[in-house]
């Protein structure tokens, strides 16, 4: 028993929908693409999992976020897939793929065959068993990954409302799950062991705001140990943990957030790996060039900054699927891809966004006092990371812009006090003189901060004032 694609996507989370919509773009024809995935549902926007999903009121639900809303496209709704002829193969979990044979075994016996595949497999949520800890069978012990996981975390969390929660981690899911948590009505704990909260971006100062921010709702951080063992009831639920400082927590229920671990077991010995991920050139293709891989699990080249990195973000996976489809449908034509990292989050009434590299000197600009605040990162004198909380549309165009020609900044007591001005005021400016841009060999427009001359200091300056006041 088998079926034949031209086209087959591997995986149904958020790449698998965008490379879906690129290819109804591109003109495939009805029954050439299939999506084969685990889940049961047709791909969803996973980040509304951890903010919207988990709402006490007015919670989002399916079809309001299956891709490809991100897109500002209509929402990739099962009928949306029916009307353009791919067949959606859900629920279906494969266990083996042979790259030479270009072929794909189902749990069911089931073998797909294609002609190009599309590997968006993504990432699964690192289990405490993982570190060396039992417990992710309670029923009131919460990881969130998928809509399964999503759902039993909604389901636990009303049930314990005015009860208490432990959050195992310091990260992305811990921070936005934690303000979800307090939204519900729970008393929250943060264990992490590190100094401070998203320590893989945060500096020491922008981490205080947050958890500052974050204390003032009720959340109780607890730094700088991690869990030893959790405690069970005689029915195996959680009632509490203990600590590695020798410490012990009540618990009514405990969410899980210490990362993820790329799925890419079934293409071990067969395809190339670097950075933990499947490299793939800057057409998303494989060491097999009919081989795609997207998302969380691709390690691309990262032309701005001379690089190869495997990036955990949906905008990465939005941007390499539609790379990748356009690598198979327009081989003759699809351009480099030219990657600008960038991450972002929502919670309580905080939004941040950060473009670029957190590497070199840092920077603070802005009033943490009043919310209004971001940071630069210099490295060897160039500008090449910028992070702000709160930001209007226009600033953060006006950041993308600046951030990927790097502008030379020589003096960092003027861009301290130039603030948010320095880069409104160099995005509209035009390039003063070019150079090669070590690593890449292609001419990249240079903004010279002009200290001497007070030229671009003033104008920074007089931006800056502007943004302030309009805030």
């Amino acid at each position: 028993m088998g079926r034949d694609f031209a086209y087959v996507i591997l995986g149904g989370g958020v790449a698998a929908g965008y490379a879906a919509l690129e290819f109804t773009k591109k003109g495939v024809s009805h029954g050439e693409l299939c999506i084969v995935s685990d889940e049961p549902v047709a791909p969803y926007e996973r980040p509304a999992l951890s903010k919207g999903f988990l709402f006490p009121e007015a919670p989002a639900r399916l079809p309001g976020f299956h891709t490809c809303v991100g897109a500002n496209e209509e929402r990739l709704t099962p009928n949306w897939y029916t009307e353009h002829g791919i067949d959606l193969i859900l629920g279906t979990r494969v266990t083996s793929v042979n790259i030479k044979l270009k072929t794909l075994l189902t749990a069911t016996g089931e073998t797909i065959t294609y002609k190009f595949l599309i590997i968006a497999t993504g990432a699964r949520a690192l289990k405490l068993e993982d570190i060396g800890i039992n417990g992710s069978n309670a029923e009131n012990l919460c990881y969130l990954r998928d809509l399964a996981d999503a759902t039993k975390l909604m389901n636990t969390m009303r049930m314990c409302m005015g009860g208490s929660a432990i959050v195992v981690g310091g990260g992305y899911i811990g921070m936005e799950c934690a303000a979800s948590l307090v939204m519900n009505k729970i008393n929250v704990s943060m264990v992490f062991p590190g100094p401070h909260c998203m320590g893989r971006l945060f500096t020491p100062q922008i981490a205080r705001y947050y958890e500052d921010f974050y204390s003032s709702k009720g959340v109780n951080f607890i730094k700088g140990t991690s869990l030893s063992s959790l405690v069970f009831d005689s029915k195996g639920k959680v009632t509490g943990a203990n600590l590695k400082d020798g410490r012990y927590l009540h618990a009514d229920m405990v969410v899980v957030g210490i990362g993820g671990r790329p799925n890419t077991g079934l293409f071990e010995n067969q395809l190339t790996f670097e950075n933990g991920g499947i490299k793939v050139n800057n057409r998303m293709q494989t060491s097999n060039s009919s081989v795609c891989a997207v998302g969380d699990i691709a390690s691309f080249p990262i032309k701005l900054y001379n690089d190869t990195r495997r990036v955990e973000h949906v905008d990465a996976a939005r941007k390499t699927a539609k790379q990748a489809v356009c690598t198979i449908m327009e081989p003759r034509t699809v351009p480099d891809f030219d990657y600008l990292p960038f991450f972002y989050s929502r919670a309580f009434s905080l939004s941040w966004r950060f473009y670029g590299d957190n590497v070199g000197e840092v920077v603070h600009f802005g009033d943490f006092s009043e919310g209004e605040f971001g940071a630069y990162w210099v490295n060897d004198n160039r500008l090449v990371g910028c992070f702000l909380e709160g930001g209007k549309d226009e600033e953060y165009v006006a950041i993308e812009k600046v951030i990927r020609v790097k502008p030379v900044v020589l003096d960092l007591g003027e861009l301290e006090r130039a603030g948010l001005g320095f880069v409104m005021a160099v995005s509209q400016k035009q390039p003063v003189s070019s150079t090669t841009v070590s690593g890449c060999g292609l001419k990249k427009p240079v903004y010279m901060w002009y200290a001497a001359s007070g030229i671009v200091v003033a104008a920074s300056v007089a931006a800056f004032s502007y943004w302030y006041a309009a805030m």
